[in-house]
C-alpha cells in the first residue's frame, strides 16, 4: 500500500461537540491524493487545527490545503456522530465527504450531517 494510505483518515475527539476542518493532501506536483478529516475541543478555531496538521503533513512529504470547515457532535455511548455548521474562515466542508470518511472509521455508527448552525 502507498505511504498516504497510511496516514490516519479520522482523528477527532471521542466525546463532545467541537470545530472539524476537511484536509485534502497531495503529492507535490499532482498524482496521489486524499481527504482527511480533523477535529479537537483543543482548537478554538478552525485555523488552529490546520496549523496543527500542516507541519505533520509537511514532514511527510505532502502538500495540504483546507476544503472548509464545521463541527461535529460525538456522542460514543449512543454511537452517533453529527457533522454540521460551517467555519468562518475557511467555508464549509462538503458535509456529505466528512461523512463518508467518518463511516470508514466509524463503522458501527450512526453518521449524519446538515447545514443547521446549531
Amino acid at each position: 500500500g502507498s505511504a498516504m494510505a497510511a496516514v490516519q483518515g479520522v482523528e477527532i475527539d471521542p466525546e463532545g461537540t467541537f470545530k472539524y476542518i476537511l484536509v485534502r493532501l497531495q503529492r507535490p506536483g499532482g498524482g496521489e491524493q486524499r481527504d482527511i478529516v480533523r477535529g479537537t475541543k483543543a482548537a478554538e478555531f478552525h485555523n488552529h487545527i490546520f496549523e496543527k496538521v500542516y507541519p505533520e503533513m509537511e514532514k511527510l512529504g505532502y502538500e495540504c490545503k483546507c476544503l472548509g470547515g464545521g463541527k461535529i457532535e460525538h456522542n460514543s455511548k449512543d454511537k452517533k456522530i453529527r457533522v454540521f455548521g460551517l467555519s468562518t474562515g475557511y467555508g464549509k466542508a462538503d458535509h456529505s465527504v466528512t461523512v463518508d470518511i467518518l463511516k470508514e472509521e466509524y463503522t458501527d455508527y450512526e453518521i449524519t450531517w446538515s447545514d443547521d448552525k446549531k
